[in-house]
C-alpha cells in the first residue's frame, strides 16, 4: 500500500542573518534547505547588517504583510564624523568632518529628541520603489530622485557605549524606519556627520533573536528537527490578517 504523504512545512523560521549576505539570499538557501519554492520573508535586511529575519515557509507567506508591520528593536553603531552616500559602512565616503567634544549627558538628551512621530527621507540606497524603479538601483548610477517623507515612529532611543567617535546604541522603531537615516540624522544634529557602522536587529514584534538559529545549523538539521523549528502561523497571526 501507499504510505501517506506527509503535508508540505508551512511555518515562521526564525534565522539570524549573518553579515555579508541579502536577504534573498537567506531565502534561497531556505527554499534548498526546505525543497521548495514557496519560501519568503517579512523584512529586509541590509547585507551590513545581522539578526533576526523572519523567513516565511509554504502557506506562512500569506501573512507577510501582517509580519512586516510589526514593530522592529536594532542594536548599532554610529560613527561620528564620516558621512557615507549610503548612509552605512558600505558606502563610499563621501565628506569628513571634525568631531565636537560631546559629553555622554548631552547625546542621551539628543536621541531623547528622536522619540515619537517624526518624518524620515527615505535614503536613495533603499529598495523602496518610485516609478516602478528601485531607488538603490538609481543611485548606484549616480543619480537622485525627489522622495516624499513617510511617518515613522521611534519608541526607544538610549545610548549603550560612549566611545567617541562611536556611539552604541538600542532603538525600537516601527515599520518603514531605516536606522541608517536615524544615524546619518543623528550625525547631522551634531554638525559633524556620520554613519550606520553597525547594526543587529533583535527583535521583530514578539519574536526574539535569541530563539533564532544559524543558517548552517538549519542546512544540517535532520528533516523532522527542522519542521518543530516552524512556529505555527496562528500563534502569531490574527485569522482576520490571514
Amino acid at each position: 500500500m501507499p504510505q501517506p504523504t506527509q503535508d508540505a512545512p508551512e511555518g515562521i523560521l526564525l534565522v539570524d542573518k549573518p553579515q555579508g549576505i541579502t536577504s534573498h539570499d537567506v531565502v534561497a538557501k531556505m527554499r534548498r534547505v526546505f525543497h521548495m519554492k514557496k519560501v519568503g520573508h517579512a523584512g529586509t535586511l541590509d547585507p551590513m547588517a545581522t539578526g533576526l529575519l523572519l523567513i516565511l515557509i509554504g502557506k506562512a507567506t500569506k501573512a507577510s504583510q501582517y509580519l512586516m508591520s510589526m514593530d522592529k528593536e536594532y542594536v548599532g553603531t554610529v560613527k561620528l564624523g564620516v558621512i557615507t552616500d549610503s548612509q552605512d559602512a558600505d558606502g563610499e565616503v563621501t565628506e569628513e568632518r571634525p568631531v565636537p567634544e560631546l559629553t555622554e549627558a548631552q547625546v542621551k538628551a539628543e536621541l531623547k529628541t528622536f522619540i515619537g512621530d517624526q518624518y524620515q527621507m527615505p535614503p536613495m540606497f533603499s529598495a523602496k520603489k518610485i516609478n516602478g524603479q528601485k531607488l538603490y538601483k538609481l543611485a548606484r548610477q549616480g543619480k537622485t530622485v525627489e522622495r516624499e517623507p513617510r511617518v515613522i515612529h521611534i519608541s526607544r532611543f538610549d545610548l549603550t557605549e560612549f566611545a567617541l567617535p562611536e556611539l552604541s546604541f538600542i532603538v525600537g522603531t516601527s515599520k518603514g524606519a531605516y536606522v541608517r537615516t536615524i544615524a546619518h540624522d543623528l550625525g547631522e544634529r551634531f554638525g559633524c556627520g556620520g554613519h550606520l557602522n553597525k547594526l543587529r536587529r533583535t527583535a521583530v514584534g514578539q519574536f526574539r533573536i535569541e530563539k533564532a538559529a544559524t543558517i548552517e545549523a538549519l542546512e544540517n538539521m535532520a528533516p523532522s528537527t527542522l519542521r518543530k523549528q516552524l512556529i505555527p502561523v496562528v500563534q502569531a497571526v490574527p485569522t482576520h490578517a490571514l
